[in-house]
């Protein structure tokens, strides 16, 4: 794997700092979000239907979507950049592979992976990097395969820097992050806006891709 650049370091080592009681949080309760549930059912379903193969979830923190995931019927393991927050969803859900990892350069071969959830972890991205990310997506994915992307929605408004509880983030017009996708080779399927939860702040925005033969 090539050394993280500096952001990485940033957000791991913020994660590592917090991890054990940002698993306490119920940030990933999925049981009272039927929305989110739906998005991730749609991509179970279109995954199943096709070739069966590995699904990846790229910044699974202590696993809990990963967990979902599993009881959705798919073949998924969770990489993180945390070490500790790998460590919390071994201790968790030990029954689920975890590994260490960056998104931007998986250890994975060409078209290993036949799904791939990306769950607010493109968020902590600078701008200038995201097309990386969406790279090597591509890269690790079969032809045909498919992506969910969840993240923050800027509301009509340009990308925006937020002070996330955990460190710095960005919400994206849903448009941008679409287009960006699209360069990368995915072909949009679907997307979802839903508005903000009790005790949430941001709309919530989600794209579901296919990659291109």
């Amino acid at each position: 794997m090539i050394e993280p650049s500096s952001h990485l370091r940033a957000t791991a080592d913020a994660y590592d700092a917090v991890a054990v009681r940002y698993a306490e949080l119920p940030r990933d309760d999925l049981e009272a979000i039927a929305l989110d549930r739906a998005v991730l059912a749609a991509f179970a379903e279109l995954t199943r239907s096709a070739d069966p193969g590995l699904v990846a979830e790229l910044g699974c923190g202590p696993g809990p979507v990963t967990a979902h995931l599993r009881d959705l019927g798919l073949d998924v393991f969770g990489v993180d950049l945390s070490p500790v927050m790998i460590e919390l969803a071994r201790e968790t859900y030990p029954q689920l592979r975890f590994e260490v990892g960056s998104m931007d350069a998986l250890d994975l071969g060409d078209g290993e992976l036949r799904g791939i959830v990306s769950w607010y972890s493109v968020i902590h991205a600078p701008p200038q990097v995201v097309p990386s990310y969406f790279a090597e997506f591509h890269r690790v994915l079969a032809a045909g395969g498919h992506l969910l992307l969840a993240f923050f929605e800027s509301e009509n408004e340009p990308v925006t820097v937020f002070d996330h509880k955990v460190t710095a983030a960005y919400r994206w017009p849903i448009d941008d992050l679409a287009r960006l996708a699209r360069a990368a080779g995915f072909i949009e399927i679907g997307r979802m806006l839903r508005e903000p939860c009790e005790n949430e702040r941001f709309r919530r925005g989600h794209l579901l891709m296919r990659r291109d033969g």
